[in-house]
């Protein structure tokens, strides 16, 4: 199970998150998302647990407080492939 956990403080390393996740179960990858440009944590990442793991670290922690913010621990959701960024069809501008 991919967990998507949100609100991390910018200080959060991979080992903190996989000792608190691991309270839960066996973890088996930590992927903090950072600033390309700054290599700063942007605030999220996901954690990958077993199934019974994952949803008992879900229950356990969403909404605790982690370094002074309240995390937001849910199921990740697909990625969706499209890299267009949006924006629509060509337009003629006058």
């Amino acid at each position: 199970m991919k967990l998507y956990v949100g609100n991390l403080p910018f200080s959060a390393t991979e080992h903190e998150i996989r000792e608190l996740f691991a309270q839960h179960g066996t973890v088996n990858e930590v992927n903090l998302i950072t600033d390309r440009q700054t290599g700063q944590l942007r605030g999220f990442g996901f954690v990958e647990m077993d199934d019974a793991g994952g949803t008992a670290a879900m229950n356990a922690l969403n909404g605790t407080e982690m370094g002074g913010r309240n995390l937001n621990v849910n199921e990740a959701r697909p990625r969706n492939d499209s890299r267009s960024g949006g924006g629509g069809g060509r337009r003629d501008r006058w």
